[in-house]
């Protein structure tokens, strides 16, 4: 592998601008396709097996407008003292219905003076918009409506905002002056620590270059599966995250060559050769990782793996071939614009890292018993977990679907925000649909039951009810079950009839049931691979299962801070959260297999080192110090423009965008020190000689794969 990516790396070098003008050629081209023939991302949960995906499919095939998405817009009088009755506000309200029955592709919109719309203290009405299902529906459909809000907004003497499903499905993620703080400030730590301008800008143009690269491809993707929208930005976290971490841990190790006295060409080359090895494996395997999530058995998720997992390959792809074409175009003016006192060498022995790591060794024990109740206790709220999806209601206030879901709350009751469909399949029974009506509003968690919607020659009927609690309570999830447990089952037992619960607050519901099912197979599943990966690299059973094990722990201690903020408010208010918030249910799935791939970019580095030392000494001891040393501050560095990058993405409007950026910022931070900088070499060194036992009969059996070696 090292001569492959030793050729690589020389041939990029050396043809510096056929490199750079290629690269470039599929920009161009990736660019245009995607803006010409590329579909538009939207996010759909559809999973196979789910009652709630039941009564879609059922609904769906009977071509009931009810199967589709719902977007509400609500109305109430500017002045205080009117009500929407009143003729004036009534023929306004009734000219918004008739512009909104005009959008295209709308199925119908609710009259709310005929069907029970209006608030009972008059103040508030509600117009549902029906739209298809997803797959016939695109960006514009939500553009159009929000153009024809806007437009009866001016001039009338009412208030209108917007929300629903059609907004959570293609609202666009919107970028904040945090994303732009953090990228800042990981621009700050690569100055710091290569000391120079024109090294600093390597990395951030390699990664700024490949995320527009892989961005732009998602579009063509969607072509052959389903990319949600939500993926955009995950990629956008990862992508600049490993993509700069990638360039950082090359261009450190050429400069270490150049200032050795190598020539560019061959410096380059053997970076690629030596480094750029660590990078193919780290980056291999966050993409094993990420594919995990096809372990999840849901669709949306498979298919934002692949979005990811594509960005991530287009990362190492660029660091193993266009950064040799920099690092030759700049040459030695790599050092160019420094900082003061960069040149400044001191012994080894003096520098912290050196230090640091002889300290750690002379109080492993301590260090490893300390190290490892931080992290449990860290962990430890994790038992209080709880699944599900945040409500409008968690959005900011600057927004129109929180505007409305807070009238919608304060006129109608908070469950009106998150109705439930129940498909009912009559088997030639027509009554059998007011039973489950009468059956479903007799639950203590119902507030109203409206009429059922009947297609007797379809032979399916659609009852929406409308819980009494807010979508993301656990109450609602207890109201759903117990309809699906005990409600639904007495009334169509016997009668050949079906009743499904659907909707997107029990489709939400079901997601969050299904990821606690899989999420243990999904764990094993990607340990496994990480450790198999581990043996064959390191030669050893014990440095794969301590990087197992320590990984589980961070990520456990990550999932616990999410619980203190989010669920229990621990800080919330800091990141602009005010209530309490269940946590998105994809989001330990994405958070694990991120993580777990991240961090192997760290363990990676680090074990390769301590590896290639112990390889050149024999000395256990004196390896892990000098691993430590030797990437320490390229790790910490790496590990800053992570949680950088990840902390922008916290100060956004959007809580799922913040529980996903906390969560990997503070796993990040915790991998890179309590695990690598303080558990990892503690742990190495009790366990001495033993690090590196492998049984003769398995590493016969093994393929050979060397990251990096002194010889290379």
């Amino acid at each position: 592998m090292s001569r492959t990516l030793h050729r690589i790396g020389r041939l990029s070098a050396s043809r510096p601008w056929w490199t750079v003008g290629a690269w470039l050629l599929v920009a161009v081209i990736v660019g245009i396709a995607s803006s010409t023939v590329g579909n538009t991302l939207s996010d759909s949960f559809e999973a196979p097996g789910l009652d709630s995906q039941r009564a879609v499919d059922l609904l769906d095939a009977a071509g009931a407008g009810n199967a589709g998405l719902t977007a509400q817009v609500v109305l109430t009088p500017a002045d205080a003292a009117a009500g929407v009755d009143e003729p004036a506000s009534r023929a306004a309200v009734d000219a918004v219905r008739s512009r909104l029955l005009a959008l295209p592709k709308v199925v119908g919109a609710s009259d709310p003076f005929a069907d029970g719309g209006v608030s009972p203290d008059g103040r508030v009405a509600l117009v549902r918009v029906q739209y298809p299902v997803i797959d016939r529906l695109d960006a514009g459909d939500l553009d159009a409506l929000k153009a024809a809000v806007a437009e009866a907004r001016t001039g009338s003497s009412l208030r209108i905002e917007a929300g629903g499903d059609l907004f959570f499905s293609f609202e666009q993620p919107r970028n904040t002056v945090g994303e732009l703080i953090g990228l800042l400030v990981a621009v700050l730590v690569l100055l710091v620590a290569f000391g120079s301008l024109v090294a600093m800008g390597l990395p951030l143009l390699l990664a700024v270059f490949g995320l527009t690269l892989g961005l732009g491809a998602l579009p063509l993707l969607d072509h052959v599966v389903t990319v949600p929208k939500f993926s955009t930005v995950i990629a956008s976290m990862v992508g600049l995250g490993v993509g700069i971490d990638y360039a950082l841990f090359l261009v450190t190790r050429h400069r270490e060559h150049l200032a050795a006295g190598m020539d560019v060409v061959d410096s380059a080359a053997l970076a690629v050769a030596t480094a750029g090895r660590a990078v193919v494996f780290a980056g291999g395997t966050v993409v094993v990782s990420i594919l995990g999530l096809a372990t999840a058995g849901m669709p949306s998720l498979t298919s934002a793996g692949l979005a990811i997992s594509l960005v991530v390959a287009l990362m190492v792809a660029a660091s193993i071939t266009l950064l040799p074409a920099f690092l030759r175009l700049v040459g030695h003016r790599i050092d160019r614009f420094g900082l003061p006192h960069r040149h400044r060498v001191r012994p080894a022995e003096t520098q912290f890292w050196h230090r640091w790591g002889t300290h750690v060794a002379r109080h492993a024990l301590a260090y490893a018993a300390g190290g490892t109740v931080v992290l449990l206790a860290l962990a430890a709220p994790v038992l209080s977990l709880r699944l599900g999806f945040p409500d409008e209601g968690n959005l900011a206030e600057s927004r129109t679907e929180r505007r409305a879901y807070d009238l919608v709350a304060d006129g109608f009751g908070p469950g009106t925000n998150g109705p439930l469909v129940i498909a009912v399949r009559l088997a030639g029974d027509a009554a059998v649909a007011e039973r489950v009506r009468a059956a479903v509003a007799a639950d203590p968690g119902i507030a109203s039951v409206a009429p059922p919607a009947i297609d007797a020659a379809a032979g399916v009927a659609a009852v929406v009810a409308i819980p009494r609690t807010a979508p993301q309570d656990e109450a609602t999830v207890a109201t759903i079950d117990r309809l699906r447990a005990d409600v639904l089952p007495a009334v169509v037992s016997g009668t050949g009839a079906a009743a499904h619960v659907g909707g997107q607050t029990a489709s939400f519901a079901d997601l969050g049931n299904r990821v606690k099912d899989r999420l243990p197979v999904f764990v094993v599943a990607v340990v496994a691979v990480s450790f198999l990966l581990l043996t064959v690299v390191f030669r050893s059973l014990l440095v794969p299962l301590k990087a197992a094990l320590l990984n589980l722990l961070s990520i456990g201690a990550a999932y616990g801070v999410l619980v203190m903020v989010f669920q229990w408010e621990w800080g919330a208010r800091l990141i602009g959260v005010h209530a309490a918030v269940p946590i998105v249910s994809f989001i330990p799935l994405l958070m694990f297999a991120i993580v777990f791939g991240l961090s192997m970019d760290y363990e990676v580095f680090l074990l390769s080192r301590i590896r290639e030392h112990y390889a050149a000494t024999g000395d256990n001891e004196r390896s892990v110090v000098e691993g430590l040393a030797g990437t320490g501050r390229v790790i910490t560095s790496a590990a800053l423009i992570m949680v950088s990058v990840f902390v922008g993405f916290v100060f956004g409007d959007d809580p799922t965008v913040k529980m996903l950026g906390l969560g990997l910022a503070t796993a990040i931070a915790i991998d890179a020190t309590v695990v690598r900088m303080i558990l990892v070499p503690a742990t190495m060194k009790l366990m001495g000689e033993a690090n590196w036992w492998l049984p003769s009969w398995l590493d016969r059996r093994l393929p050979r794969l060397e990251l990096e070696s002194s010889a290379a």
